[in-house]
C-alpha cells in the first residue's frame, strides 16, 4: 500500500485489486466515466475486465489498484486506517511502436473529481512501478479531448510526447496525446513533478 497527499486535506492510499473491487469496476463503468474512452462495457466484458486486473500481478503484466480516500487527519500518523474507494489506477503491459511498454489508466468516481485524487492516486502508481515492473516506460494515451486526464499527466511527472492516433477500445480509434514516463528515470521525473507543483 502507498500513501499519497492529494491536495491539502485529502490523502489517498492505494491498494492492490481483490475479487471483492468488482463492485467499483462497475461503479466506474457509467457514459460519464468512460465517455473519451468508447462507453461503459457490457457485463460480460467487465467480467473478463476484472479476471484481467487480477492476473496483473500474477502474470507480470502490471498492477490494478483501488483509490482509497482516507479520513483527513488519520493518515498523517502513519496507522493503517479504512477509507472509502473512490476509483482505480494501475497498469498493465502493451506493444507501442514495436516495443513492450506499459500503459496506465485511472478513474476516479464523479462525487470526488476536482480535488487532485487521480494526479495523487497516479503518482503513487508510476512510484510503484518504478520498483515493480518489467519494462522501462510507462505510458498514459488520454484523449485530446480530455482535458482533466491531460493534466494529471502532466502533474504526476509524464512527458508529452506529441498526438497519435490510438486503438481503444479495439476496433474504435481516438487521437490521444501520447504521455511517457521512464521508470529508470526516478531522480529527474521527481525533480519534475516538483517544479509543476510549485
Amino acid at each position: 500500500m502507498i500513501t499519497q497527499r492529494a491536495d491539502t486535506t485529502a490523502q489517498v492510499r492505494i491498494e492492490p485489486w481483490t475479487d471483492a473491487d468488482l463492485a467499483l469496476l462497475r461503479r466506474v463503468n457509467t457514459p460519464e466515466m468512460k465517455k473519451h474512452v468508447g462507453g461503459p462495457e457490457t457485463e460480460e466484458q467487465l467480467l473478463v475486465r476484472h479476471g484481467r486486473y487480477l492476473d496483473f500481478v500474477p502474470s507480470g503484466l502490471g498492477c490494478m489498484y483501488r483509490i482509497v480516500l482516507l479520513p483527513e487527519g488519520e493518515a498523517a500518523a502513519g496507522e493503517a486506517v479504512a477509507g472509502e474507494a473512490v476509483g482505480t489506477v494501475g497498469y498493465g503491459t502493451r506493444t507501442w511502436e514495436g516495443e513492450t511498454v506499459h500503459e496506465m489508466g485511472w478513474n476516479v468516481l464523479p462525487g470526488f473529481q476536482g480535488r487532485g485524487i487521480a494526479v495523487a492516486a497516479t503518482r503513487a502508481a508510476v512510484a510503484a512501478a518504478r520498483r515493480e515492473a518489467a519494462h522501462r516506460y510507462l505510458h498514459a494515451f488520454p484523449s485530446v479531448d480530455n482535458p482533466a486526464s491531460n493534466a494529471v499527466c502532466a502533474k504526476a511527472g509524464f512527458t508529452l510526447l506529441g498526438e497519435t492516433e490510438f486503438e481503444f477500445p479495439p476496433g474504435r480509434f481516438m487521437r490521444s496525446h501520447n504521455w511517457r514516463v521512464d521508470l529508470r528515470d526516478a531522480d529527474r521525473s521527481a525533480e519534475r513533478s516538483a517544479d509543476r507543483a510549485g
